[in-house]
């Protein structure tokens, strides 16, 4: 029989190695208990699911122990910040969040749904996921545009007493976290002794900022598509004003570039560019993290001819700062306790986790460690469960 056009058409398609490996997706659910016979079918299902419901309705938290609820992590996109896509909606946005599912599954052994609404209205959202919680045991929200993205996982925090997670702002701040502390190793220094200049105010730029500034940064400046961001600047949204209270205590007013000029670290989460001179002014031992994906703000060659230490976000460079390093474990370790949030301390404890990693092999081209070395998941894992116990948000 002849080919329809439609079907030609994902033929051709399927000549590519990728939508090869997309086709029918690429996760699955699968049953845990065999259903043989009668007596199997009874106790799976009625009548013998009866008296499970029955003492989940007497005793709620039962439903932890009686149900894939404590082991199982929503991936909530609305699509409107995909990767470098940017707004394509959540259709097209479900490839990502089944990869990140995925993810979870291999790296950490979570269980993972994407889910993703069609709905990009702050209330709606908000109470779309509420709604749908009582069937899991976390949130991961993903690529969900800023600003508006700090409000959604702020309202969720407020509302829900399961972990909820902007993996583009925290698995991000993570890593970079860990991947600094090491490099600062590297090169002598405590953070306290740092000043850096982080370019972008978006989600990842901001939750850098944030875990910098507890785990003890020096100094640190960040800027926008205007600039940096200061007290009194005119525009500023509230996160922004946030910012600029909390941050550039050196009071630097003009570019990106104009404050790297002796500053000793640059991380750069904007899609902007930085000049191989601004690179070039930075104080010794400089630290350059040009995150921004495919293209680095600054490429990681010219970048090396001035700093110590450079990392971007690409897998064809060393020091790869990939958030698979960090989200599988963070979710396994607060699953595995039952913790009611995920503290500011549980993200610096998996940074330290995963800074330990690397251990004595420290080398400029060896900060943070690789997403196959078998140790990450383990180690961050084992944190951030040791620290919901102390911050008092485990359960069990």
């Amino acid at each position: 029989m002849a080919s329809t056009p439609a079907s030609a058409s994902v033929e051709k398609l399927d000549l590519d190695p990728a939508f090869a490996l997309h086709r029918g997706g690429k996760i699955e659910i699968r049953s845990t208990v065999p259903v043989r016979d009668a007596d199997d079918l009874s106790l799976a299902y009625t009548p013998g699911v009866a008296r499970v419901c029955t003492a989940i309705a007497e005793t709620p938290a039962l439903v932890h122990d009686y149900t894939w609820v404590s082991r199982v992590v929503a991936v909530v996109s609305d699509g409107t910040a995909v990767l470098g896509l940017g707004d394509i909606g959540p259709s097209a946005a479900m490839p990502v969040m089944e990869g990140k599912a995925l993810l979870f599954k291999e790296f950490a052994n979570v269980d993972a749904v994407p889910l993703c609404l069609d709905c990009t209205d702050v209330d709606a959202l908000v109470e779309t996921v509420v709604r749908l919680a009582p069937s899991f045991g976390g949130i991961n929200l993903e690529d969900i545009s800023a600003p508006r993205c700090f409000e959604i996982e702020a309202r969720l925090r407020d509302l829900l007493d399961i972990p909820v997670f902007h993996d583009d702002q925290h698995g991000t701040a993570i890593v970079v976290l860990a991947a600094l502390q090491n490099a600062a190793r590297l090169t002598g220094r405590p953070l306290g002794d740092l000043r850096a200049v982080v370019a972008g105010a978006g989600a990842s730029g901001v939750a850098v900022t944030r875990i910098l500034l507890e785990a003890g940064i020096g100094d640190i400046a960040v800027s926008d598509s205007k600039g940096m961001i200061y007290e009194g600047r005119e525009g500023l949204n509230p996160f922004k004003e946030a910012l600029a209270r909390d941050t550039n205590r050196a009071g630097h007013t003009g570019s990106t570039e104009e404050a790297l000029a002796d500053a000793d670290v640059f991380v750069g989460l904007s899609g902007s560019t930085v000049s191989e001179q601004a690179i070039a002014s930075m104080a010794k031992d400089a630290i350059v993290f040009a995150l921004s994906n495919p293209t680095p703000e600054v490429h990681p060659e010219v970048a090396a001819r001035h700093a110590s230490v450079v990392a971007t976000g690409r897998s064809d460079f060393p020091n790869q700062i990939n958030n698979v390093l960090a989200f599988p474990g963070v979710f396994r370790g607060a699953l595995d306790v039952r913790a009611s949030t995920i503290t500011e301390n549980m993200k610096v404890a998996a940074a330290g986790a995963l800074a330990g990693v690397v251990g004595d092999d420290l080398a400029p081209a060896y900060v943070i460690p690789s997403p196959f070395d078998d140790r990450v998941a383990p180690a961050v894992t084992a944190a951030v469960a040791a620290q919901a116990r102390a911050d008092g948000v485990a359960r069990i």
